[in-house]
């Protein structure tokens, strides 16, 4: 894509009811801060312009600095992915570099690698271990006028919604650690402690 960090918004994708962890996953305590503060992090150090798109305004408190866009409404993080393009396109930004808030490791180098990959596509996607993670992609804001047509024939897939507008792939190790690792359970939030320290 090659794209510039001024050309890019980061968007957290907070949406998920997060039943498996028993609700109210962005909240969940990691290493001292909350899941959504730690990816509010993260996407503030991918760009200078970002936001958190969530199920419903009026139920979420923002971090300090940042903006709450809402979902559209489509279940899963397709309507997060809606909510991140339309706010990248009004803000004048050439994409979307869209990443959860349950996600607590992913590295420092995923807006960089995604946007040097080359090729014209509509998104550019990580993967590891031969793993694609959708959820954490580059998005071109002309994939937003695809969105409505694809959503409208009853499809939910990110990876169907890449493979529509076209899209690349940027492959991390998932060894030792998979940068990729995300929180599904209270499990996985032990486990990403552990990680961590």
């Amino acid at each position: 894509m090659s794209l510039s960090p001024r050309e890019i918004a980061a968007v957290v994708l907070a949406g998920g009811e997060g039943r498996r962890i028993g609700g109210s996953k962005p909240q969940r305590m990691l290493a001292g801060r909350n899941l959504l503060e730690r990816a509010a992090g993260q996407a503030s150090a991918f760009s200078d312009l970002t936001a958190v798109a969530v199920r419903d305004l009026a139920q979420t408190e923002a971090p300090d600095g940042l903006t709450l866009i809402e979902d559209a409404p489509w279940e899963g993080p397709l309507g997060g992915l809606a909510a991140a393009l339309a706010f990248a396109r009004s803000r004048r930004r050439a994409a979307a570099l869209t990443l959860p808030c349950d996600m607590p490791l992913v590295p420092a180098d995923l807006a960089s690698r995604l946007a040097a990959a080359p090729g014209e596509h509509g998104a550019t996607l990580a993967a590891s271990g031969g793993r694609l993670h959708p959820v954490c992609g580059l998005w071109r804001v002309e994939a937003l006028d695809a969105l409505s047509a694809y959503a409208g024939g009853g499809q939910r897939s990110l990876k169907g919604f890449a493979a529509t507008v076209g899209f690349a792939t940027v492959e991390w190790p998932a060894e030792p650690v998979d940068p990729f690792f995300n929180v599904n359970t209270a499990e996985d939030l032990a486990r990403a402690e552990t990680l961590l320290a």
